[in-house]
């Protein structure tokens, strides 16, 4: 079964003409004919069942059949703002596992011990697009442009699309020789602070961490720093991880 994306497709629709990129992919690579069943997804939690009309690679048109409510919705919003990683290829596998496990808006930061600052979103939407079509998601999550840390704790009392009554911020005091090897990390772990059913957001630093200052100023807005595990994990791994732990809690 193949998933295509439309996001201008809306309950009253009764013909959409497909992007030049889903019509290929639709005509060209899964050489579909007029008269073939399609799925759709508006990337806002509702799944379409359509009909090719007219077959064309670069505009195949569509007769909208019926809507399908996705029952596997989430009923909170999940927010992880996360470093980017120096590679690109660690942070684009990130946003695909993000997608498929479920998340609704992705925040990019900037912090001090950052080693990439820069990025490209129209790429990696297009990584997202793949990840939610071959999983069957109907959920599409936001790609924020990068923002800097301190813009982006001022804008979560502010800007988000769903204010979060939760926040987290992946925090571990570096240890002292005296503590090394470390049996358990200091701080809450998320999987028993974190409550069903709110909405919630979770900031995962760089490699280096987030700086004192960093963890300061996102407790006193209201952030809790909180641990993953056992584990001192990569960059996107820890939001990987993140996204399991509150998925699962919501199950």
């Amino acid at each position: 079964m193949n998933l295509f994306y439309s996001p201008e497709i809306i309950s009253e629709t009764i013909h959409i003409t497909l992007s030049e990129e889903e019509s290929s992919h639709c005509i060209r690579v899964l050489r579909m004919k007029k008269g073939n069943k399609i799925f759709l997804t508006d990337g806002k939690g509702m799944f379409y069942e359509g009909e090719i009309s007219a077959e064309h690679s670069k505009k195949c048109s569509v007769k909208i059949i019926r809507s399908i409510p996705d029952s596997a919705k989430r009923n909170f919003n999940l927010t992880i703002a996360i470093a980017p990683t120096k590679s690109i290829d660690r942070f684009e596998w990130f946003l695909e596992k993000a997608t498929e496990i479920g998340c609704d808006e992705i925040i990019p930061i900037a912090c001090r011990h950052s080693e990439r600052t820069v990025i490209k979103t129209e790429r990696l939407n297009k990584v997202i697009v793949s990840a939610m079509k071959q999983c069957l998601k109907s959920q599409f999550p936001k790609l924020y442009e990068i923002m800097d840390f301190k813009n982006f704790i001022e804008a979560t009392g502010r800007d988000l699309k769903s204010r979060p009554t939760q926040k987290f911020i992946g925090h571990i005091p570096e240890l002292s020789e005296s503590e090394f090897p470390p049996q358990h990390p200091p701080g809450k772990s998320l999987h028993i602070v974190c409550k069903k059913g709110e909405n919630i957001i979770i900031a995962i630093g760089p490699e280096g961490g987030f700086s004192e200052d960093e963890v300061a100023l996102a407790v006193k807005n209201g952030f809790t720093a909180i641990s993953l595990g056992n584990s001192r994990l990569r960059v996107e791994t820890a939001g990987v991880a993140a996204c399991t732990i509150v998925n699962a809690i919501n199950a």
